[in-house]
C-alpha cells in the first residue's frame, strides 16, 4: 500500500507493485520529522543500521524523531566503505538484531549510502526469513538510484553484488540536508547514476543534466530536488514492469559491467562505484558506437557530460584479459557470454552480446 505524508514534502514518487507499493519521498527537513515516520506498520522495536561516517552526523536526529513511534530504537554502527560490504560486517547487523531480541515486527532502518542501505536490506530480508525495513539515503548515488527498487546484497571477492536478494523496502526518504554534507568526490559519484537515465529513457532529462551540471556540484537545492526526482520517476517506472530483472530492468545497468570490472579489480573502494560507472558509460557508448548503434558525437557528448561530472572517462590498465575474465562474473552473463547494456539509439537501451575482439578493442581506447 501507498502512505500518506505532509502536504509540505516536495515531491513523492510510488513504486507501482501491488500490495508492496511504497513511497519515495524527496525534500528537506524530513529525517528529524516525526510525520515523516508516520504510518509504518506497528511493532515494537527499531533498528536504525548506519555507519561510522554517518552515524554520528545523523542518527541522534533519527533516533529521536523514531522514538515517537517505537517503544525501543537500537542501532548498530558499521566500518564506513565499500572494502566493508561482505559477510563479517554482515554478520553485525544479526548480531545486533538478535541481541536486542528484534521479533518480525522488527523495523530496519538504513541510514546511509549504497552500502548501508545494500547489506540493512539484505539482512532485513534474512532475519527470520524477512522483517521490514525502510531506506533513508543519505548519499546522491543512494538517492538516486541504491535505495529504489529493492536490489540487497553484499559483494564477493571475484564480483560486486553477487551474493543478495530482491527485498522492497516500506518506503525511501530522501531527506535532501543529508546531501549537505556529502564530499564532493562522492557528490560527482552520485551524479554518475543520474546521467545513466538519460541514455537509456530520457534524452531530454540528460541534457537538463547537461545544462545543470555546475548547479549540481555546487549544491543548488533546487537542481538537485528535481534530479532526485526525475530519476526515481524513471526507475520507479522500470522496477514496476520488471521488478525482478527478466528484461527491462537490466538498462538500469548500463555502465556497470565494464564498471564492476574496474571496482573488482582495482580492489573495492578503491574507486567508488559511481566513478567506475561513470567510465563504464563512455565505455559502454563506445561499445554502442562499434556496433553501429550511435555515432561518434554521441560517445563525444556522454563522454564530456562524465567528465564535467568530475568523473573518470578512462579506465585503469588491468589488461584486457583481466577485464574479460571479470565480465564473465557479471550477472547479466549467460552460458559463459558477456552481455552488455549498450544504447540502440539515443534514449532507448537494449541488452546484447560482443565479440570479445569488439571489447578488447574498445578496452583498448578507453583505458589508460
Amino acid at each position: 500500500m501507498a502512505f500518506s505524508f505532509p502536504a509540505r514534502e516536495s515531491a513523492r514518487v510510488t513504486i507501482e507493485l501491488g500490495a508492496r507499493s511504497y513511497d519515495i519521498v524527496i525534500g528537506t527537513g524530513l529525517l528529524g520529522d516525526p510525520h515523516t515516520w508516520s504510518g509504518l506498520p506497528v511493532g515494537a522495536t527499531a533498528l536504525v543500521v548506519t555507519n561510522t561516517t554517518v552515524g554520528p552526523l545523523y542518527a541522534g536526529r533519527l533516533e529521536a524523531a523514531l522514538r515517537a513511534h517505537f517503544k525501543a530504537v537500537h542501532t548498530v554502527v558499521l566500518p564506513d566503505g565499500e572494502d566493508h560490504k561482505d559477510w563479517p560486517t554482515l554478520q553485525r547487523i544479526f548480531d545486533a538484531l538478535l541481541a536486542n531480541g528484534c521479533d518480525r515486527k522488527t523495523i530496519a532502518f538504513a541510514l546511509g549510502g549504497g552500502v548501508v542501505g545494500d547489506m540493512a536490506g539484505f539482512a532485513a530480508a534474512c532475519y527470520m526469513r524477512g522483517v521490514p525495513f525502510v531506506q533513508v539515503p543519505t548519499t546522491l548515488l543512494a538517492q538516486v538510484d541504491s535505495s529504489v527498487g529493492g536490489k540487497t546484497g553484499i559483494n564477493h571477492p571475484l564480483g560486486k553484488n553477487m551474493i543478495g536478494a530482491f527485498h522492497q523496502p516500506l518506503r525511501v526518504v530522501c531527506d535532501l540536508d543529508t546531501l549537505d554534507t556529502l564530499p564532493p568526490r562522492e557528490l560527482s559519484a552520485g551524479l554518475a547514476e543520474a546521467i545513466k537515465y538519460g541514455p537509456i529513457a530520457d534524452m531530454e532529462f540528460l541534457g537538463w543534466l547537461e545544462g545543470r551540471i555546475d548547479a549540481l556540484l555546487g549544491r543548488d537545492r533546487e537542481a538537485l530536488a528535481y534530479a532526485v526526482r526525475r530519476s526515481c520517476e524513471i526507475k520507479a517506472s522500470v522496477v514496476g514492469h520488471d521488478e525482478r530483472e527478466a528484461g527491462l530492468r537490466a538498462i538500469l545497468n548500463f555502465g556497470h559491467t565494464f564498471g564492476h570490472a574496474i571496482e573488482a579489480g582495482l580492489g573495492f573502494g578503491q574507486w567508488l562505484h559511481g566513478e567506475a560507472v561513470g567510465c563504464g558509460m563512455v565505455m559502454g557508448a563506445r561499445l554502442s558506437q562499434r556496433l553501429g548503434l550511435v555515432d561518434e558525437a554521441f560517445v563525444a557528448r556522454l563522454a564530456s557530460i562524465v567528465a564535467r561530472a568530475g568523473l573518470p572517462t578512462s579506465g585503469p590498465a588491468l589488461g584486457a584479459d583481466r577485464y574479460l575474465e571479470l565480465m564473465r562474473v557479471d550477472k547479466k552473463a549467460e552460458a559463459g557470454q558477456t552481455r552488455f547494456v549498450v544504447i540502440d539509439e539515443p534514449g532507448r537501451a537494449a541488452v546484447r552480446t560482443a565479440p570479445d575482439a569488439m571489447v578488447r578493442d574498445v578496452l583498448a581506447a578507453c583505458t589508460r
